[in-house]
């Protein structure tokens, strides 16, 4: 048995709140620090934070570890059938047998109901602190702040995202993220596309990658990978007038169909701007004494993975599950990396790989809609590429041991 009985979990997004969670069931007391206004503050709190986000199978699961996977549903759009376009053929998607269907959700949306839950089960947020040192014991670690305070606790947890404060502090040379090459926008269009609800098309036009689906209670939902040919920050992306983006962004589809109606039916108002497209390389060390990181300061594979935020909620309920059971933090921290590192690492390659064809060049555009029928009937088998990833479920109750009889 753990001899952790504190943590202080740095950063309120999504695996953060989870963490917290999984940590609260595991009998830690967890407390949830964040660097920006609470949410719904109107001063740019992370619940301002827009867009969509996808939830697979196995992020769904991992949220019934922790009593969540209820309410999330509920706020969320069920994608039962996906369809490749490419020019004006349209090609059906085989999907996995024997899953639940994607789970598509505003992401200020999940924050809100991860938030609403850790709060419902007792754990306290603080908000509008930025965390500036560490400073480690072999008893505990005190946190500083911008601010001046300080916080103590037997753990500290860094779910604090791609930027991650955290992952310096635990190795100064770790890697940080590296640009896809893509710029990420989203909008809801009036436009309805012919496709029935539950649809996600995956569009490759002209000249940029898309998708979209009918969003429920009318219009369209689209995002926009653009390609570009340097990293925005969000607050440089969102410096260049939203309006300036729309009409970049009708430029680009504008020979494309339903491309060229969704971006006429956009709003410049509505546009969300998500700048450059990041993913992290591996990350070398994901603990030191008594720090840890998880979710995206770990592991961020492209969004082309579909499963950014699922990995992100695995991550959390594991690192409970092994402070729980393993009888020192060291142990524990090594066990979690064992348990999580292989299979978040192949997920990111996968997404690798598929990014490559978001932004083709010229002869590959030429060659796509030759190749792409050809790749779904013999490469894109979901058996072979995404089941051991949607099918896998953690067992919150079994105990977690040393290897080799690591579960």
């Amino acid at each position: 048995m753990t001899t952790v009985r504190t943590a202080l979990v740095i950063g309120g997004g999504i695996a953060g709140p989870v963490a917290a969670l999984a940590l609260h069931r595991a009998g830690i007391t967890a407390t949830v620090v964040e660097a920006y206004p609470p949410p719904a503050s109107g001063a740019g709190g992370i619940g301002g934070i827009g867009g969509t986000l996808a939830l697979a199978p196995n992020g769904v699961a991992a949220l019934r570890a922790v009593g969540a996977d209820e309410a999330v549903t509920a706020i969320a759009t069920g994608i039962h059938r996906s369809v490749m376009a490419v020019g004006a053929r349209r090609i059906d998607l085989p999907m996995l047998a024997g899953v639940p269907p994607l789970r598509v959700v505003h992401r200020a949306e999940l924050h809100r109901v991860l938030h609403d839950r850790a709060v419902a089960e007792g754990i306290t947020f603080a908000y509008g602190k930025r965390l500036v040192d560490v400073t480690q014991t072999d008893d505990g670690v005190t946190a500083r702040f911008e601010d001046g305070t300080t916080a103590t606790a037997d753990v500290l947890v860094g779910a604090d995202g791609i930027r991650s404060p955290v992952r310096g502090l635990i190795d100064p040379a770790a890697p940080g993220p590296r640009f896809t090459g893509l710029l990420g926008f989203e909008a809801v269009a009036r436009h309805e596309v012919d496709a029935e609800e539950g649809t996600m098309t995956f569009a490759f036009g002209r000249r940029g990658y898309y998708l979209y689906w009918p969003e429920p209670g009318g219009g369209t939902r689209w995002g926009a990978n653009l390609p570009g040919q340097r990293p925005m920050s969000l607050v440089e992306a969102r410096t260049v007038p939203a309006r300036q983006w729309l009409d970049t962004l009708r430029a680009t589809y504008g020979d494309d169909d339903p491309g060229r109606e969704l971006m006429a039916t956009s709003s410049a108002d509505d546009l969300q701007v998500a700048g450059a497209l990041q993913i992290m390389p591996p990350v070398p060390h994901w603990h030191r004494g008594r720090m840890v990181l998880v979710g995206d300061s770990a592991h961020a594979p492209s969004n082309s993975s579909g499963q950014g935020a699922s990995l992100a909620i695995e991550s959390a309920v594991q690192l409970a599950r092994c402070l729980r059971d393993l009888p020192d933090v060291t142990s524990a921290f090594e066990a979690y990396v064992r348990l999580r590192r292989t299979r978040v690492e192949k997920v990111a390659a996968r997404a690798a790989r598929i990014n490559h064809t978001k932004a083709p060049g010229p002869v590959a555009r030429t060659l796509m809609p030759l190749l792409i029928p050809l790749l779904v009937r013999t490469a894109m088998d979901p058996e072979r590429t995404v089941a051991h990833e949607q099918r896998y479920v953690i067992d919150f109750d079994a105990p977690v041991t040393a290897e080799p009889a690591l579960r």
